[in-house]
């Protein structure tokens, strides 16, 4: 079935499925698209940034837009959002974390160069200013009260009702950053391949990434906070649904599952309709409460689908959610990793073999471990750290078999060296820094600042 217009009110249920269908494409015109977060903050007193200002976000975004190729969008008559013509975006997060979303690019070596122009453009704006940029999971310094918030108004309805559902979803808007990467597939048994291996696999990418030790500039018992977080935002919406396990996954039972993920907002004319907690079942009968009468678009299906929180997200790809926000190279590395795995068959097929068999209680069970375990974390008798140097060999393998080479005649392998490097030692980047932390930052978490900056 083709798709709506996306202009058009949805008829039915069929629509929606259509719609994630309409992502299958040839194995020719894979792509990969990258994203991630990081922290702003001023030098001097490294509070994070306001807003308005001459040290804000504003400024931040007009210069960028003034003095690069950037579009900006508005909304209210500011600035809350970039655009350029090859599909990348600069978007601002709740508490003010900047993100780049990056154009579907062919290979890594594409994906390395749009980041290191990206953040180029950023320091030559922002030194001047004072201004630097952090790569964490999890704002290690402030408190959520000391963050302050957007102006867009999809964050003041999902902020008020994420204290409903949770304890920590503020601290997940406002105080956590990621880097992930967005992925094709080719058919819909391609798309179920890859996201029973990636879901299941998610704990290893996490513990690989884990990167925020600290809460309010303390240690707090976690490698990965920003990942222990998602434990307590909304159940409703995240987690390793059990049901991508079961027979009968497909687009249908995906779209199901949104169905009853409650809603957050219908955007109409320029402005955000609280329909927090609302079902969008009820919307496509024409019964939602926030719009009596009125049936979805398929440009509300499209925002519907990403208020859902899982740590592997569908929507006409496939999105890898479970690592930490970190430097420059292991921006880099998440999509070595899972392009790796996943455009290549004979990896893909032997990363599933390793967690075909494995039950939903040790599945979740390994997803609560890794935040606080990292590579310790042991299912079936085997240590992530074991799991994560078989799952970077299957990888390297992957990408050597696609061979996309740069102007030197490098193939992709070599962004898998970070990774490589704390699988060896068993070391995950948090654990790094609490050594630091206890022995030469003497128990500060202000180094941190100036020695992990962009």
């Amino acid at each position: 079935m083709t798709p709506t217009e996306p202009g058009k009110p949805v008829e039915s249920r069929d629509e929606l499925v259509a719609y994630l269908a309409s992502g299958c494409k040839p194995v020719s015109d894979f792509r990969l698209g990258t994203e991630h977060e990081k922290f702003g903050y001023t030098l001097d007193d490294l509070r994070p940034l306001p807003y308005e200002g001459e040290r804000g976000i504003r400024v931040i975004l007009s210069e960028l837009a003034e003095r690069f190729d950037w579009r900006p969008v508005m909304e209210g008559g500011q600035p809350i959002a970039l655009l350029d013509d090859t599909g990348a975006s600069i978007t601002l997060e709740p508490g003010g974390q900047l993100e780049l979303s990056g154009a579907l690019l062919e290979n890594i070596h594409q994906t390395c160069t749009e980041v290191n122009t990206h953040l180029k453009q950023l320091r030559s704006i922002c030194e001047p200013l004072g201004i630097a940029f952090l790569g964490m999971g999890f704002q290690p310094k402030w408190r959520r009260e000391d963050m302050q918030w957007m102006p867009k108004a999809r964050y003041r309805i999902m902020r008020a009702y994420m204290q409903k559902v949770g304890t920590l979803g503020q601290d997940m808007m406002a105080r956590t950053c990621t880097v992930q990467v967005n992925l094709d597939f080719s058919s819909e048994a391609d798309m179920v391949h890859k996201f029973r291996t990636s879901l299941a696999l998610q704990p290893v990418a996490t513990a690989l990434f884990a990167n925020s030790p600290f809460t309010d500039g303390r240690p707090n018992g976690f490698v990965s906070y920003r990942s222990h977080v998602w434990e307590d935002t909304d159940p409703d919406r995240t987690g390793m649904l059990p049901f991508v396990f079961e027979s009968g996954m497909g687009f249908e039972r995906y779209a199901d599952y949104m169905l009853d993920v409650p809603m957050y907002f219908v955007y109409r004319e320029g402005e955000y309709i609280d329909a927090s907690g609302q079902s969008f079942r009820d919307f496509l009968a024409g019964k939602l409460p926030a719009l009596p009468g009125e049936r979805p678009t398929l440009k509300d299906w499209e925002d519907h689908l990403t208020t859902a929180f899982p740590e592997v997200r569908l929507k006409r790809y496939l999105e890898m959610r479970g690592a930490d926000g970190g430097p420059w190279a292991r921006l880099c590395a998440l999509p070595a990793l899972w392009a790796g795995l996943l455009y290549h068959q004979p990896s893909l097929d032997a990363a599933w073999e390793i967690a075909k068999d494995w039950t939903l209680e040790e599945r979740i069970r390994l997803r609560a471990d890794v935040p606080r375990l990292g590579l310790k974390a042991v299912i079936r008798g085997r240590s992530v750290r074991e799991l994560a140097l078989e799952l970077i060999g299957l990888a390297r393998e992957g990408l050597a078999a696609r061979a996309r080479l740069n102007a030197a005649g490098d193939n992709e392998t070599g962004f898998l060296a970070p990774l490589q490097e704390v699988a060896d030692s068993g070391v995950t980047p948090a654990e790094r820094k609490l050594g630091l932390y206890h022995d030469v930052w003497n128990e500060s978490i202000d180094p941190i600042f100036t020695e992990c900056a962009y």
